[in-house]
């Protein structure tokens, strides 16, 4: 399968990559086609590192360009960066494409992380995203709670819950596999996108938690 990142550069693009390129073919995009080909490269290196031998490959280019040919891209992007890179990309991408949305948006002020769409009154990010989607139901919303510094070292063992939100069974079931993919992390079906809310609002209040207990990189386990 080949899954395209979106922000592929980023810290969590990484993560995604060096734990799915085991098995699967990882497309890194982002504005900067250099920058995506060169991360790419450090990527592939990386994972040789590790594993020794991947069954999957690794290229970057721009994020337009990977859109195009991926069957499940993931927007590691920024809550504002919504509009601006899925109003140029969505509308490329193929039918069958399952689209995944890990975005929070959410803000630092002087009480801690809020969630945007409460302290704001704007869209959470499932809606912004379902806007530029020519097949809505292609749209999944996950990994919003998972530790960016403990998802890039594979040899870091993880114990988390992912919710997951979305309408479509098939796209639904395709994204568990992925997380399944990953040891020590479990999907948690929370029910249709337009319930993304919730997953969305656990990572600011993850973060509150973390930062007022003195928690090192926590995630969420239903027990």
């Amino acid at each position: 399968m080949k899954i395209g990142i979106v922000g592929g550069t980023g810290g969590m693009g990484k993560g995604f990559t060096l734990r799915w390129c085991i098995n699967h073919d990882i497309l890194i995009g982002s504005r900067d086609a250099s920058r995506a080909t060169s991360a790419a490269e450090e990527y592939a290196k990386l994972a040789n590192e590790i594993y020794g031998k991947v069954n999957g490959t690794i290229k970057g280019n721009d994020n337009l360009s990977i859109a195009k040919e991926v069957d499940v891209l993931i927007l590691s992007i920024p809550y504002e960066n919504i509009d601006s890179t899925c109003s140029q990309i969505l509308s490329q991408i193929k039918d069958s494409c399952v689209v995944v949305s890990p975005i929070v948006p959410m803000v630092k002020t002087e009480l801690g992380f809020e969630f945007i769409p409460l302290k704001e009154n704007k869209p959470f990010s499932y809606q912004l995203v379902s806007k530029y989607m020519k097949n809505k139901t292609k749209l999944v919303s996950a990994f919003h709670v998972i530790s960016e510094k403990k998802l890039v070292d594979p040899n870091l063992s993880l114990d988390y819950d992912i919710f997951v939100c979305g309408d479509d069974t098939n796209s639904v079931k395709i994204v568990n596999e992925l997380i399944n993919e990953i040891k020590g992390l479990r999907p948690i079906y929370l029910g249709p996108g337009s319930l993304s809310y919730f997953a969305e609002m656990a990572t600011p209040l993850l973060l509150n938690a973390m930062i007022k207990n003195k928690l090192k990189n926590p995630g969420i386990k239903i027990v």
